[in-house]
């Protein structure tokens, strides 16, 4: 896995942790980033810092074009994947898009349910399709 995979997955990480425990990212990630047990990759901390600072963007978007699944019905996993990859998608225009949906749909595969992949490729790939019509 890649320095940037494997900052993707410290972040997803990091924000299902933050849901589960119903607290703030940023407290997690600072937790983390004190802790140094791993280490926290810089890239790891911008994709948790831009997921909180555009969160409700994020969820709204997720909301508008999940076709059929409500935020609350996707799976906890999905959710936290959906948000790290549209951040890193819309946000972060230096990494293509290819790459970023690529990536999260490989952690899909690893950590969620057999559909998820499919599910997260279709909604980054729309995000990805609709980017410059999007209000940002």
């Amino acid at each position: 896995m890649s320095a940037r995979g494997k900052a993707r997955r410290r972040a997803l990480d990091i924000l299902f942790e933050a849901e589960l425990r119903d607290e703030d990212p940023l407290r997690i990630l600072a937790e983390r980033v004190e802790r140094q047990e791993p280490p926290v990759n810089e890239y790891t901390s911008a994709i948790v810092e831009g997921v909180a600072r555009h969160h409700a963007r994020i969820d709204e978007l997720i909301t508008t074009y999940a076709e059929g699944w409500t935020l609350d019905r996707m799976p906890a996993v999905d959710r936290n994947l959906l948000r790290g990859g549209t951040y890193e998608l819309l946000w972060m225009p230096d990494v293509p898009a290819g790459v970023v949906i690529s990536e999260w749909v490989h952690l899909a595969g690893e950590l969620s349910t057999d559909e998820s992949p499919q599910f997260i490729n279709g909604l980054l790939a729309r995000f990805k399709q609709l980017k410059s019509s999007l209000t940002l």
